[in-house]
């Protein structure tokens, strides 16, 4: 009884001292349409999604790094191909903000960049670019930025 109860002690100690775990995903095979997000061109937590639709093929929108966020993720979806320009414009001018990558369809992905993006989008399907800070660089960006994407067909 004695060595029943010390081993109840001991997994009860261990259970309260485990960390909370916390997993950071991007779920790649999310489509991204206006039906299925009513918040599209706006920050939702870590996540912009854009609808690259229009027939000027070009936007803005605003994201925001914070210490929670230290990431953000541009996802759209792509029909056609064509060549995408995209710019980040620090609200304060200037940081340590950059495209650190971009995935593509396929998974596969290519990065870093600079504050300027410019490739060509040969696949159908859902995009995702993630925006943050170069960490080979100190003072990492914290507030609010502008993303301007415009896409043209080929």
């Amino acid at each position: 009884m004695k060595n029943y109860l010390m081993l109840l002690i001991s997994v009860f100690f261990f259970s309260c001292q485990q960390k909370e775990i916390k997993k950071v995903s991007v779920p790649l095979s999310e489509p991204v349409s206006a039906k299925e997000n009513k918040e599209e061109n706006k920050q939702v937590g870590d996540t912009i999604f854009v609808n690259l639709t229009n027939e000027k093929g070009s936007f803005n929108t605003e994201g925001t790094l914070d210490s929670i966020h230290s990431r953000v993720y541009v996802k759209f979806k792509s029909e056609e191909g064509g060549k995408l320009n995209a710019k980040i414009l620090p609200a304060g001018g200037k940081g340590n903000i950059r495209f650190n990558q971009i995935i593509f369809p396929d998974k596969t992905s290519d990065g870093p960049f600079g504050m300027d993006l410019e490739i060509q989008l040969k696949q159908k399907g859902n995009y995702i670019i993630v925006i943050g800070h170069s960490q080979m660089a100190d003072n990492p960006y914290l507030g609010k930025f502008n993303v301007q994407l415009e896409s043209r067909k080929e």
